[in-house]
C-alpha cells in the first residue's frame, strides 16, 4: 500500500513540475520514454532469471497450468471492453490496451504512452497511459484488499486470477496466507510470469489497431 501511495504522489509530483514549467529539458526528450522501457523490460528479464528455484518451476510445468493465466487474460479483456458502453472519448482498442496492463502499471504505461504516441499524438498518449497507470494500480491494491474475501468465497484459483501479475510477487503472501495450501504457490509465480510476458504484446497490439 505504501508503494502504491508512494506513486500516486510522485504522479502528482510531476504533473505539478509540469504545469509549473520548470521541467528539464532533457525530461522532455522523446527518446526518453524508450530508453526507459527497454531498461524496464531488461530489468524485466533480469528478475525472472534470477528467481529462486525457476528450474524446479519450469521441471514441473503441464499444459494444463496454461489454462488460468489464459482465462485470466480473456476474463480481463472481456470486462474491460464493456467499458466502451460506459465511457466515450475512447476506442475499444483503448480500453483493451489498458485492460491488458493486468497490474502492471510501470511497463503498461510507458509502453503505452511510447506506442500510441505514434498513432494518435504525445497528449492522446499520455493520457492513456495516465488513466492506466492509474486503473492498474487500482487493481493491485483492490487484489491486496480482496484477496482474502475472494480464497474464501471462490476458491485459490480465483484469488490468483484476481491478482493477476501481482500473484507472483506482492499478493503471492496474502494467497498463501488465505488458501493456507502451499500448492498454490507453483501456479501463482507461474501465473504471473505469463501475464508479465503477455503485457507487451498485448499492448503493443491493442495500441496499434483501431477497434
Amino acid at each position: 500500500m505504501k508503494g502504491n501511495l508512494l506513486l500516486f504522489v510522485s504522479l502528482l509530483a510531476g504533473i505539478l513540475v509540469g504545469m509549473s514549467g520548470a521541467t528539464p529539458q532533457w525530461l522532455l526528450n522523446p527518446q526518453l520514454p524508450m530508453l526507459l522501457l527497454e531498461l524496464l523490460i531488461v530489468q524485466v528479464g533480469m528478475g525472472i532469471g534470477s528467481m529462486e528455484h525457476l528450474d524446479r518451476l519450469f521441471a514441473g510445468f503441464r499444459w494444463e497450468m496454461l489454462l488460468l493465466p489464459v482465462f485470466t487474460i480473456a476474463g480481463t479483456l472481456l470486462f474491460t471492453a464493456t467499458a466502451v458502453l460506459l465511457f466515450s472519448g475512447h476506442s475499444l482498442s483503448d480500453f483493451l490496451a489498458v485492460g491488458s496492463g493486468f497490474g502492471y502499471y510501470s511497463l503498461s504505461s510507458v509502453l503505452i504512452s511510447q506506442v500510441k504516441a505514434g498513432v494518435a499524438g504525445s497528449a492522446a498518449a499520455n493520457q492513456l497511459a495516465t488513466i492506466a497507470l492509474l486503473a492498474n494500480i487500482v487493481r493491485e491494491m483492490v487484489s491486496l484488499l480482496s484477496c482474502r474475501f475472494v480464497a474464501h468465497r471462490g476458491s485459490g484459483w480465483a484469488a490468483i486470477s484476481v491478482a493477476g501479475i501481482s500473484s507472483m510477487d506482492v499478493c503471492l503472501p496474502s494467497i498463501l496466507s488465505s488458501t493456507g495450501n502451499k500448492r498454490y504457490m507453483p501456479i501463482a509465480i507461474f501465473h504471473g510470469l505469463c501475464l508479465e510476458v503477455s503485457v507487451p504484446m498485448l499492448v503493443t497490439f491493442f495500441c496499434s489497431v483501431n477497434l
